[in-house]
């Protein structure tokens, strides 16, 4: 079941509303706006993930280990 919407007014220039309905299509705007907007305000949690795994000095070894094996594998599967 979809996530409940909250409605928000914005104000836009006629040429962004325009661009919008154009580019976008009218109808989808909203879901566009919250797409693109979603990564900047709902990243805390995934930066403190990030700082967390990143404290962690055994993980991030083995994240840097699979990293340089997967590049090489990929360097020597194209010679």
């Amino acid at each position: 079941m979809p996530k409940k919407m909250k409605k928000l007014t914005i104000t836009v220039t006629p040429e962004v509303y325009r661009g919008l309905r154009k580019k976008i299509g009218p109808g989808k705007i909203s879901r566009f706006i919250d797409r693109t907007v979603r990564p900047y305000v709902l990243n805390d949690a995934m930066e403190a993930a990030y700082r967390e795994l990143a404290a962690d000095e055994l993980a991030e070894a083995e994240a840097d280990e699979w990293a340089e094996g997967t590049a090489s594998s990929a360097l020597h599967q194209s010679d």
